[in-house]
Parts: C-alpha cells; sequence; structure tokens
C-alpha cells in the first residue's frame, strides 16, 4: 500500500516502495483496517473540561484506533444554535488528531436553528427523548412532530420515555430510600422506558419519512423496531449498540457499580446476547462507545448523585476484536460495524473503507500483543475505566489520519491532523 497527499494512492501490496523516499511501516503479522469512526461521543467541551477535553479525548480515540468522532451537543452552554456549534469545530481544528463531527442539538424552542444546519456540513440532530443536560429534553408532542417533519438531515436519538423512568425512580426512592443500590438501575432506566420511547421515534420517522438513526440500543424488545430485509443505504431508520451493551450485563453491576451506570442502563445477558446476534443479521447497524466521561469523584458515590456514562474511546476497537476471537462475531465485522458500515449509514465523504482515493485514516492491530488496561495507561483525562484490570489480546500498534501517523503504539502525536468530516447527502 502506498499512502501520498493524505489518501490511499495504491492498495497493491506488490507495488514497489523507494524506502530513501518514502517512509516504510512493517505491518507483517498484524491487521490493517479502516480506522473507526465513532458515532457518539461525549467530549465534554466546552463547560464541563474537568470531566475531559476535544484534545484529551481526540488523543485517547486515536490511540483506541478511532479515527474519526462525532460528538454531542449536550456540553454548556448547549450547542443549540449555529454560532455554539461553529464554536466546537473552530476548537477541534486547533487541537483534534482526529477527524470530527458535531451534532446540532434540538431543545423545546430552537426550530429555527435546527433548520438552519447544513447537512453536507454536520453529521446530524440530536434529540435527546430523555433527559439531558442543560434544557435538551425533547417531550413536547407537537415539537417532535414539527422537527420529524420539517428536518431534512439525520435525526439520531436518545430514546427512554422521561415519565416510565420518574415513575420507576419514585418506586425506587419509596422501597430503598436515599440507598437505592446500582442494580436497580436496569429497573429503573426499564425495557418499557427504551421500547415506549423508541416506538415514537420509529413511528414519527415512518409517518413523516424522516432518516433516524436510534443510539444505544439496549434491549432485546426493541429489535423488533428494525429491518434487515433491506441494504443500509436504503434504510430511513437504522440502529447503533455500543460497547458497553455489548460487554457487560445487569450481573456486572456487583462488581463495578457506578461504573458502568449508563443512561440507557446495561441490561440482562439475554439482551446483550440479542443484540449481538442484531449485529450480525442487519437489524443493528454500527457499533459506538457513547464515550461519556465522569472524574473518579464523581462516579464513587451514592446511586442519586453519580452521573451516567463513562469513558470508552480508547478500548472499543480491542473490546469488539476480544469478541470476535471469542466467537460472538467475525474478525470482518469488527470494521464493518465499526467503520464501513458507518460511513455507509453516515453518507460519509471519501472515508471508511481502504480503497484507493479514499483519505488514508487506518489502524494497525497487532493481534498477539496481551496488554492489562490500567490507570498507567490510560489517556482518559478523567482518568479512569471500566475495563481496568481486563486483558485484551489485541493492541493498536498504529494509527495514520489523513495520512499522517498519529500514533506509533505508545505515543500520540501533538499535531491536530484531524479534519471536518463532509457528508455526500
Amino acid at each position: 500500500m502506498l499512502i501520498r497527499d493524505q489518501r490511499i494512492q495504491t492498495v497493491d501490496y506488490s507495488c514497489t516502495i523507494d524506502p530513501t523516499v518514502n517512509t516504510v511501516i512493517d505491518g507483517r503479522g498484524k491487521y490493517l483496517m479502516a480506522g473507526a469512526i465513532d458515532d457518539q461521543v461525549h467530549f465534554r467541551e466546552p463547560g464541563l473540561t474537568h470531566k475531559g477535553e476535544i484534545k484529551t479525548e481526540s488523543r485517547a480515540a486515536v490511540a483506541g484506533g478511532v479515527t474519526s468522532f462525532m460528538e454531542m451537543p449536550n456540553t454548556v452552554p448547549n450547542a443549540l444554535t449555529q454560532e455554539l456549534l461553529q464554536d466546537k469545530y473552530d476548537r477541534a481544528a486547533e487541537v483534534s488528531p482526529a477527524n470530527y463531527s458535531f451534532f446540532m442539538g434540538a431543545s423545546n424552542e430552537n426550530i429555527d436553528e435546527v433548520l438552519k444546519t447544513d447537512p453536507k456540513q454536520v453529521c446530524g440532530l440530536k434529540i435527546f427523548m430523555g433527559s439531558s443536560t442543560g434544557n435538551m429534553l425533547v417531550d413536547n408532542r407537537m415539537v417532535l412532530e414539527n422537527i420529524f417533519k420539517e428536518c431534512k438531515m439525520l435525526i439520531a436519538t436518545h430514546c427512554e420515555d422521561e415519565a416510565t423512568v420518574r415513575t420507576n425512580l419514585a418506586a425506587a426512592k419509596a422501597k430503598y430510600g436515599e440507598h437505592v443500590p446500582m442494580s436497580q438501575h436496569p429497573y429503573i432506566r426499564s425495557e418499557e422506558a427504551c421500547y415506549k420511547s423508541s416506538s415514537l421515534a420509529v413511528e414519527l420517522a415512518t409517518k413523516h419519512n424522516t432518516r433516524l438513526h436510534i443510539l444505544h440500543i439496549s434491549t432485546a424488545k426493541e429489535l423488533s423496531l428494525f429491518r434487515n430485509d433491506v441494504p443500509l443505504e436504503e434504510k430511513r431508520i437504522t440502529a447503533e449498540a455500543c460497547i458497553h451493551h455489548l460487554w457487560f450485563s445487569e450481573k456486572d453491576y456487583i462488581e463495578k457499580g457506578a461504573f458502568i451506570k449508563w443512561n440507557p442502563a446495561v441490561k440482562t445477558a439475554n439482551d446483550r446476547a440479542e443484540i449481538r446476534a442484531a449485529l450480525l443479521d442487519g437489524r443493528i447497524d454500527v457499533v459506538a462507545t457513547d464515550h461519556a466521561p465522569h472524574t473518579l469523584e464523581e462516579k464513587q458515590n451514592t446511586y442519586f448523585k453519580a452521573p451516567s456514562g463513562g469513558p470508552l474511546v480508547q478500548h472499543g476497537v480491542v473490546a469488539m476484536l476480544e469478541m470476535a476471537d471469542q466467537g460472538a462475531m467475525a474478525l470482518t465485522d469488527v470494521p464493518r460495524l465499526m467503520a464501513h458500515d458507518v460511513a455507509r449509514c453516515f453518507q460519509l465523504e471519501e472515508r471508511g473503507f481502504v480503497r484507493e482515493g479514499y483519505y488514508a485514516d487506518l489502524v494497525l492491530i497487532d493481534p498477539n500483543a496481551t496488554w492489562v488496561v490500567s490507570k498507567a495507561n490510560l489517556l482518559y483525562k478523567c482518568g479512569w475505566s471500566p475495563f481496568e484490570g481486563t486483558a485484551f489480546k489485541h493492541k493498536v500498534a498504529g494509527t495514520w489520519v489523513n495520512g499522517e501517523h498519529v500514533y506509533d503504539g505508545e505515543t500520540v502525536t501533538e499535531n491536530p491532523a484531524g479534519k471536518r468530516l463532509t457528508f455526500n447527502r
């Protein structure tokens, strides 16, 4: 393979390369894959930078084999105007070694700003159909109808019915007081809450022919909402699974507690098995991390005070490779679900594949380099991981973004090599 001017010039592995002119990387015994595209991260800048920053978390991303990310709008202030959205793009251009895009945020009041968003320059519109930071819960049915009717770009939704969650939370508090066990989280943010909200989103998208992408599916029941009888490019409704819902189950709350407290919640082993199956039969289309760091101090708290979310972007690719090694999927499913089909789903321009003429966003994997996750090798600003103590067989040996070698297996470049993602819409 030859890379020149940020792009893959040829994938002919027998091509002649002059070592006096070209930098030569010996990848013998390793896997070369398209860099992962994470369609759901929370990098916490602006306003929550004690948890993470675009610079720190994008560095963790490339060390984890993620060459492009799409970041969510629930920062402080929320990205609810075109000016605030542009501020995030400007910051990423200054500091990010990974390629980037940022979701526009929706609220009950900002439809005019939403409709100004350029679908060729922005990955999508994010709607929280469940509570979030600031003023981002969209719970007005008329507002939802209007957004789904008028918005011509991809809408990504967080689907949990707020009324159901509040009812379950009140019941848990009545039973346990202030000492609700973390193991109650999947019953508070329940299957019913997820399905009720997801089915509403599908109903609205079907009614208005909206391009809908439902994030972090956590229940087997929701899988009935999705099709696998048409090619991905023809789907108007797609779905995402996240690493934590594929790896953990409710039994892990005993050991991990708040460190696996996410919204939607990690649920049963059966839910996990059914979600894995849906990845293989096409009902779920892509895999992401929902990387959402909080400080260790914030997480070491009681149920009501410990925030939901955790850092994952440095370990998503190797976790998927580990699942493949365990037989949960084929090795080739990993780049398909984390790169190829993400590019198809979002109609990304010239990324997501190892193809001639495409940008050289690549990751080199050593399949026989067992290592253990520890605080010493974490790049997250928050300094912890739910995978601490986990041994992974696969290791990211190198990452390239736009042809630049941004990670060599040990060190991340200081150069902001990332570019703004663009979309063929």
